[in-house]
């Protein structure tokens, strides 16, 4: 009898034990090759965006784009995981009335993260992928004016 009892108490450990569930947010941690500080530099002047991690399941992110001495561009962004979803939410300062807007995970795969808000006037397509360590590629696209648009900017990793 005591070896029954011994032996239902080994199986209803390991039963407890799923080794099989997922580590608690997974899809954020996958995205940590985005961390860091991206610059571009071009005629027009510098491009950067730095993104740092708050807790497991939020980075906070932040866009300049300065010429000379000219902020032309600003925007912060949140990537946040809730619910086994990843979210992408940004505010661009001076435009719809400094309130974000919400994207979507699309796709994710290694190295690469899509989002996507069909109802935003412009963009409606995020894309970020880092094709190696020192090297961070953003697309943003949609529909601008009755035209598909695309924007691509290759930043390179500073910190």
């Amino acid at each position: 009898m005591l070896q029954r009892i011994s032996l239902l108490t080994i199986l209803i450990t390991l039963v407890s034990c799923d080794k099989n569930s997922k580590p608690e947010y997974e899809l954020i941690q996958s995205s940590e090759w985005l961390l860091g500080k991206w610059e571009q530099t071009n005629v027009d002047g510098i491009l950067s965006e730095n993104w740092t991690k708050v807790n497991d399941s939020t980075y906070n992110g932040s866009s300049l784009f300065l010429k000379g001495k000219d902020t032309i561009h600003k925007e912060t962004m949140v990537l946040q995981e809730t619910a086994e979803t990843l979210t992408y939410k940004t505010t661009i300062y001076g435009q719809n009335n400094d309130e974000p807007i919400l994207f979507l995970a699309k796709e994710s795969e290694e190295n690469q993260m899509v989002f996507e808000n069909l109802n935003n006037d412009y963009p409606q397509k995020i894309k970020y992928s880092q094709p190696n360590a020192s090297l961070l590629l953003t697309e943003m696209s949609g529909i601008q004016l009755g035209n598909t648009t695309t924007e691509k900017y290759s930043l390179k990793k500073v910190k």
